[in-house]
């Protein structure tokens, strides 16, 4: 006759733990041994509530060496390593560049020193987006060369980059030189396009050369600056063309450009800038799928970039499946104001922190790094509610849920760090967890509470087992 174990257990921190358990079958056996904490482990572990009481704030106490094999589980194991990690970070738009520049030289500098910085309470951001020309959060729309025809690039410029964005990179270059840039087009100038217009149209075909010299100019003039761009996407929302400015592309246009113009100009001026194609959501992956196909233009293409203002985030992982060898990156999600503290974090760290990283990601990206009391710096047309990460009232500063979701990963997965196993024996929508090994040889481990009840459980790793417990809603980092 088969036995059935049952078992009650009762786990109060810090842990104290006692069991009964009864057996039903042949007689009654000896409840099983419970051993009490040795020790806490060596651990820093950051943690954040949905109530704000706690936002990415060191806690103690959290993680206690224990034996208790009733708890599910998370097992990691350092063994099995998966894609390396670029960073996590934000968009750096022409807005957040003029409200930091904005601010006094000290005010900024000290903030400045809080998102980029590694030390103190600084959290890390080892990643930025760029909007290459104008995005909808700059103040008005712009491009590099307003003169139409000029297809050798001669009055090419960066103009208005060099009045906030460019002076506040150079500073954070300062803080830190390792630090990763991708730029993204929100459109071409208007004289190469269909409508002759900001909003929406195509890239005339006669414009092709021209348009990717433009990219070459781009990338030589910052690095004239001392800004070297890591990769560019070739268009933000190729199936947007609503927003101002924007501009479509099919994935026949963007193959045909890549292969035919952007890759071989990039050869010929040595310009070693990576080239992602697609940016835009997870409900189309067939766009990458069809540009991948094109065995040319794939020959010129480093990766594929996501947002998920639709479809499911497994779609990264249906390109990797596909091309194995190509790089994917996650660039872009917005948090709308005013925000709200538990709802975002949860579904952010769900979906774009551990879902993104545990579907081949090697970048995770929050949209618009600052934002003004009342998000009015945008196009025409623009995004008019798009949150900061911080937002900027002269020199006061409020730090909005996409600063801590960026924090709760940036501060301890360092660039260079690569994603590792990490399975959970129970439900694994009830705990997401993604876990990493850091160049320094540390295991960080994120975790989400996803459901409203308190959640107790191990996590095992190098051949230690530690019991935690995660409130209703509540994320942490652990550092081992």
């Amino acid at each position: 006759m088969k036995k059935i174990l049952i078992c009650t257990l009762s786990v109060i921190f810090p842990l104290i733990a006692t069991g009964s358990c009864d057996t039903q079958g042949n007689g009654n056996n000896p409840p099983p041994e419970i051993i009490p904490p040795e020790s806490e482990m060596e651990s820093v572990v950051y943690l954040s509530k949905p109530d704000g009481s706690a936002k990415f704030e060191l806690r103690e106490g959290l993680v206690n060496k224990v034996t208790n094999p009733y708890l599910p589980t998370i097992k990691v194991d350092t063994n099995q390593q998966y894609q390396q990690v670029d960073g996590f970070g934000f968009t750096l738009t022409g807005g957040s560049a003029k409200l930091l520049w904005g601010m006094t030289a000290e005010s900024r500098d000290a903030m400045l020193e809080q998102l980029f910085g590694v030390d103190g309470d600084a959290i890390g951001t080892s990643y930025l987006r760029l909007s290459l020309g104008s995005s909808d959060l700059d103040e008005y729309t712009f491009s590099y060369n307003s003169t139409p025809g000029d297809v050798e690039m001669n009055d090419f410029d960066l103009g208005y980059d060099r009045r906030y964005l460019i002076p506040v990179l150079k500073i954070i270059l300062g803080i830190n030189p390792e630090i990763r840039l991708m730029a993204s087009p929100w459109s071409a100038p208007v004289w190469m396009k269909t409508n002759n217009s900001t909003v929406g149209g195509r890239l005339k075909t006669e414009y092709y050369r021209a348009y990717a010299l433009y990219f070459v100019k781009y990338i030589q003039q910052m690095q004239a600056e001392g800004i070297v761009i890591d990769a560019v996407t070739v268009q933000n929302e190729p199936l947007h063309g609503g927003n101002n400015p924007s501009m479509e592309m099919s994935p026949a246009e963007q193959a045909e450009f890549i292969k035919n113009h952007l890759g071989p100009a990039f050869t010929a001026n040595n310009i070693e800038t990576k080239i992602v194609i697609y940016d835009h959501n997870c409900d189309r992956p067939d766009y990458p799928l069809t540009v991948l196909a094109d065995a040319e233009a794939a020959n010129y293409i480093e990766g594929t970039a996501f947002h998920l203002y639709g479809g499911d985030i497994s779609a990264l992982s249906t390109i990797h499946d596909a091309h194995p060898h190509k790089s994917l990156y996650f660039t872009e999600q917005w948090i709308g104001a005013p925000g709200n503290f538990a709802g975002d974090v949860q579904w952010h760290m769900r979906e774009v922190i551990i879902g993104s990283m545990r579907n081949w990601s090697r970048i995770a990206l929050e949209w618009n790094l600052a934002s003004d009391p009342k998000t009015s710096i945008h196009t025409p047309g623009g995004c008019t509610s798009c949150l900061g990460a911080i937002t900027i009232d002269g020199n006061k500063v409020t730090r909005n849920p996409a600063y801590y979701i960026i924090a709760h990963a940036a501060k301890y997965i360092r660039p260079g760090s690569y994603r590792i196993e990490s399975a959970y024996s129970g439900n694994t929508d009830d705990l997401p967890n993604v876990a990493f090994l850091t160049p320094d040889n540390k295991v960080v481990i994120l975790v989400l509470n996803n459901i409203d009840t308190k959640q107790i459980f191990n996590i095992e790793s190098n051949g230690t087992t530690f019991t935690t417990e995660l409130a209703a809603g509540e994320v942490a980092t652990y550092v081992l």
